[in-house]
């Protein structure tokens, strides 16, 4: 049985609403996230979880609205960024992550809703491992055979 902390966790205080700016959403998402990784009270977890669900459930109907004027600045940039966000875990995570989303789906109890998007992250998350397992790790050159950089690609 999980034992309720003794004292509440800071972030469970942080408000969230939908007048949030979805940066901020985002960030304590982040936040939540990161906590949760490095947290073993499964309380916190659950609570965490909730915490994640309710920034993303925030976030998800305003995806597409345009960017409110008053962020524009904070998101504009006098250089050109050198590097993009970019999903790129190792193929041991990723191969993780397959099974872990497989087990979840394979254990049934989920809503239909819930079901078909676990069903869809896993055909993405698959598809991508299968690329990455596939992709060409050499490159014949008028010098013999390289190794493919990973920035050349």
């Amino acid at each position: 049985m999980a034992t309720i902390p003794t004292q509440t966790h800071p972030l469970l205080a942080v408000p969230l609403s939908a007048a949030t700016d979805f940066t901020v959403l985002a960030e304590r998402c982040e936040t939540f996230a990161s906590t949760l990784i490095e947290s073993d009270d499964p309380t916190l977890r659950m609570v965490l979880y909730g915490r994640i669900n309710a920034c993303l459930a925030l976030l998800e109907p305003t995806l597409l609205d345009p960017i409110p004027t008053h962020l524009i600045e904070s998101l504009t940039v006098d250089v050109r960024p050198t590097q993009a966000p970019r999903f790129s875990p190792e193929c041991t995570e990723l191969c993780s992550y397959c099974l872990a989303l497989t087990q979840t789906l394979s254990a049934q109890g989920l809503s239909a809703e819930t079901e078909k998007q676990l069903s869809s992250l896993l055909y993405d998350l698959i598809n991508y491992f299968t690329a990455e397992m596939k992709a060409p790790r050499w490159l014949r050159t008028p010098c013999g055979v390289t190794l493919i950089d990973e920035g050349s690609v």
